[in-house]
């Protein structure tokens, strides 16, 4: 029975860790207690003033005077003196009493020659037995503790600067200061848990698959190798910003269960010398130490743009030297080291060429923008943790926002979370969402901006411009709402939805153009005037005429000809593609394109000024109006939509139909 109590007992709890700062706190106090308290005795004299002692010499009260020091004059009593009452209230009372050794009173005095004179004339007055000795005491401690202070703190700083300069610049082993070449990469391996998985990353199907692949060739790599096929040695991950290429890497760290070595471009640039080299030695190294492993670093574009395109003064930059030792690592391990590099960037077009080569970075996965069947399949995860209405449709949300990214997603998301808690709702609806939406694109609302009426009435006629146009042009963007109210740097705003196009034709842009200047055509056409308002529209129109002629050849007259150039080392030349001549028609046909829709949007306008007027009335009635009021003035559009269709849906319509047909060539042959 006493051996199953035994082992019955709970285990012991696990008892804080000893810390040794205890230690050193313990030491400073008895040194501080040494010095404030150190002395002959833990008992001290009272003080009393020159005067008083004066008065208690002439008294014949004392009865010897010690001067230690020079400075301070201590003084003893006669027995019979301690036994007056002015002297017994004056004693120190506690728990350590006075011995006779020590002194009854003490005062400082200034100069001690003053003082013996003094001292000498009062005793030869009074005839006192008074007697005057001389003490040199010495505090070893308390001469040197303030020097040995000042030099502990001077280490003790001068230690933390180099930890700190060794921890930001050195990482790896230990963080000292010799350690400035290591690799910072983060290491995520079987110890590490990574909880992001390819189930936490929406859409990115094309994308997902092909890393896939990457994460299979290091768990199976004798699946492909047997059949003679080579290990990739590198994948470059090419998206816009905030489309998911770091969290599909996070992925790839979660599903391969093989050592991760994360890092950024960045952390390979160093103030010194050779240092970056250094790093992508170390790491590759590391890396092959612990293979099958991967390596990711994310913003390539950091130690990996054109060599010579970046650095005009004509000096050696010490990230070509990164990026060659880089470009050697990446061709020096062998295909059976089983070490894959993955990369991330935003600015493929500035990657320099020996980097992207094959052989290097093999493979280059594009992240797309998602779609709308995409974008549904990413609210579904980022809605996860909200407490949304029951009744909200995220195919309705996918719809309303086209060219966002899976970022702009996960942002809406916690907006129309913080929209809701202020609003002290108990459950995220529709229309926060929809205020999230307008609070991203548009910025925040402006109520209490101080607008005249007469500006009122124009920034209505100028969006009451926009909506009419549109709603008139079969390839304008559908329109979702239109709004007088300051929002941003905005004074109003129309709301498009516009289609998710792979392709846009020559007539799909300039409705776009005719669209974007129906608020100056408007202000033209009621006022006879026309404002600045229109600031934002104008940049739009120019930016997309001048994309017609000069990259899409779009124009007839400039003809099939494109000054494009997808390798971004345009950038760098000072010198333009065209001559002069050709720059004049560039310029013509830009201004032709862009008064010509104007033109068109102002005859629209014209045939429509009763309709115009009414839909700008309400607006300044209402501030807000909606597509539903436009059919009300307008009637509803003639124009029909077209449905997207997947790519992926033609391929299989293609096949069943291939199968089909081969199925019916089989009966006819077996007829005959």
């Amino acid at each position: 029975m006493a051996e199953e109590k035994k082992n019955n007992k709970k285990p012991d709890l696990k008892k804080p860790k000893f810390n040794a700062y205890w230690i050193y706190a313990a030491i400073i106090l008895v040194i501080l207690g040494i010095q404030f308290f150190g002395g002959n005795s833990w008992s001290q004299p009272n003080k009393v003033t020159v005067g008083e002692f004066k008065t208690y010499l002439k008294e014949g009260d004392v009865d010897k005077i010690l001067i230690v020091n020079k400075k301070i004059a201590k003084v003893f009593l006669t027995q019979d003196a301690k036994q007056k009452e002015i002297h017994s209230k004056k004693r120190p009372k506690g728990l350590l009493k006075p011995s006779a050794s020590d002194p009854d009173y003490q005062f400082e005095f200034g100069d001690l020659q003053n003082f013996e004179n003094t001292f000498y004339d009062l005793k030869e007055n009074n005839n006192l037995n008074t007697a005057l000795d001389y003490k040199t005491e010495t505090n070893l401690l308390g001469e040197f503790l303030p020097s040995i202070i000042f030099f502990v703190v001077i280490i003790a700083i001068w230690i933390f600067i180099m930890r700190r300069m060794s921890s930001g610049a050195g990482g790896g082993a230990g963080g000292q200061i010799f350690n400035i070449g290591k690799s910072k990469a983060k290491l995520f391996d079987e110890k590490t848990d990574v909880k992001t998985s390819f189930k936490d990353v929406a859409g990115l199907e094309g994308a997902k698959e092909e890393v896939q692949e990457i994460v299979d060739f290091l768990k199976n790599p004798t699946k492909y190798t047997s059949l003679g096929g080579k290990i990739p040695k590198g994948a470059l991950l090419v998206g816009a910003p905030g489309t998911g290429k770091t969290l599909l890497a996070k992925a790839v760290a979660g599903e391969a269960k093989v050592p991760f070595f994360s890092l950024s471009g960045s952390d390979f640039v160093e103030m010194f010398v050779g240092v970056g080299a250094s790093r992508v030695r170390d790491l590759f190294k590391q890396a092959k130490e612990k293979s099958p492993a991967i390596i990711f670093i994310d913003e390539i574009d950091a130690i990996g743009r054109a060599r010579g395109k970046s650095n005009f003064s004509g000096s050696n930059d010490e990230r070509e030297n990164t990026l060659n030792q880089l470009l050697t690592e990446m061709d020096g391990f062998g295909t059976n080291t089983n070490v894959i590099v993955l990369a991330a960037t935003n600015r493929a077009d500035v990657l320099d060429k020996a980097l992207m080569r094959a052989g290097r970075f093999d493979r280059q996965i594009y992240v797309d923008l998602p779609d709308v069947r995409e974008r549904k399949e990413i609210f579904e995860v980022h809605l996860r943790p909200l407490k949304i209405d029951e009744e909200l449709d995220l195919e309705f949300l996918s719809k309303q926002t086209p060219g966002f990214s899976g970022a702009d997603i996960a942002n809406v998301c916690n907006e129309a979370a913080l929209i809701a808690a202020r609003k002290e709702r108990k459950f995220v609806t529709k229309q926060d969402f929809l205020d999230a939406v307008d609070r991203i694109v548009g910025g925040l609302e402006k109520k209490n901006k101080i607008i005249t009426p007469g500006e009122k009435k124009a920034i209505a006629f100028h969006e009451a411009g926009h909506a009419t146009v549109s709603w008139m042009l079969e390839h304008a963007a559908p329109l979702v709402k239109v709004t007088i109210v300051p929002r941003g740097q905005s004074l109003g705003a129309a709301w498009y939805l516009p289609e998710e196009r792979l392709i846009v034709r020559p007539e799909q842009m300039l409705d776009e153009m005719c669209a974007a200047l129906g608020g100056r055509a408007a202000e033209k056409v009621i006022f006879n005037k026309i404002s600045t308002g229109a600031l934002s529209d104008l940049e739009k129109v120019t930016k997309q005429a001048r994309a017609m002629v000069t990259i899409y050849g779009l124009n007839d007259k400039i003809g099939n000809l494109t000054y494009y150039d997808s390798s971004g080392q345009s950038e760098y030349n000072f010198s333009k593609p065209y001559s002069e001549k050709t720059a004049e028609m560039i310029d013509k046909e830009i201004s032709n394109i862009v008064e010509k829709q104007y033109q068109r949007a102002i005859d629209l306008l014209e045939k429509n000024k009763d309709k115009l007027t009414l839909l700008a009335n309400q607006l300044l009635d209402k501030e807000v109006i909606f597509k539903d009021n436009l059919e009300e003035i307008f009637g509803k559009r003639p124009f029909v939509k077209e449905e997207p269709i997947a790519a992926k849906k033609v391929i299989e319509e293609k096949e069943i139909e291939k199968t089909e047909e081969e199925e019916k060539e089989e009966k006819e042959e077996t007829t005959s």
